[in-house]
């Protein structure tokens, strides 16, 4: 059986050394290649939506991967996934958004699912995949959606306490009203890590080792 290979597309630099590692964990043996353009996002966050012209370059590296040799696709920002989808539906390979996984899990772990996000752009998108994804199962959800005002410019001005303090105590917050909380963002799974095992009363979900294990059962 031939190696397969895995293109990876982020909108971030910052997450080429997040999946490196996941990858080289549960994937030892796929090959493993990645394209950055954070313009991607910076765009979307400037427009406050995913616009046609986006979609249109987001769509154009699913073409770019699959000349390039990837068998898969892995997109791992939530902001694009409508433009993920698109791609999904006109590249020869398949074509994943990082989210999904983690929604399928969230559907399958309870019935009230909480979704944070440090921005709009991308709660929206989560949130719409996450009940999209009820839907597929047959299953009905009650979804609340918070959004933790400021993080995200406390985390770009270079504030990473203050992101951190805000996201958590949204997520302390909603653990109490809901069965299972997403983290919208890859970037929010590390504030899980600093909670009290106290306080992680309820499973919460981040998108890239949810997806790396999905891949590892299909490549």
């Amino acid at each position: 059986m031939s190696q397969k290979t895995l293109g990876l597309i982020h909108t971030s630099a910052t997450l080429v050394p997040v999946f490196a590692e996941l990858c080289s964990k549960y994937l030892p043996n796929v090959k493993v290649f990645n394209i950055v353009d954070d313009s991607l996002i910076k765009n979307t966050i400037a427009c406050g939506e995913l616009t046609k012209s986006t979609s249109k370059r987001v769509v154009n590296y699913a073409a770019s991967a699959e000349e390039a040799g990837a068998d898969f696709i892995l997109y791992t920002c939530s902001s694009i996934g409508a433009a993920v989808e698109a791609a999904a539906a006109l590249t020869g390979v398949p074509v994943l958004r990082v989210d999904q996984p983690m929604a399928d899990k969230a559907v399958q772990s309870g019935k009230r699912i909480g979704v944070i996000a440090t921005l709009s752009t991308t709660l929206e998108p989560t949130s719409d995949l996450v009940r999209r994804r009820a839907i597929v199962a047959g299953k009905e959800i009650e979804l609340k959606a918070v959004l933790c005002e400021g993080a995200f410019d406390a985390l770009m001005s270079g504030d990473a306490a203050t992101h951190d303090k805000k996201v958590g105590d949204a997520l302390k917050q909603l653990s109490k009203e809901v069965d299972v909380i997403v983290l919208a963002q890859a970037s929010m799974g590390r504030v899980v890590d600093t909670l009290n095992e106290s306080e992680k009363i309820i499973p919460i979900l981040a998108s890239p080792t949810i997806a790396i294990q999905h891949l590892a059962t299909i490549l």
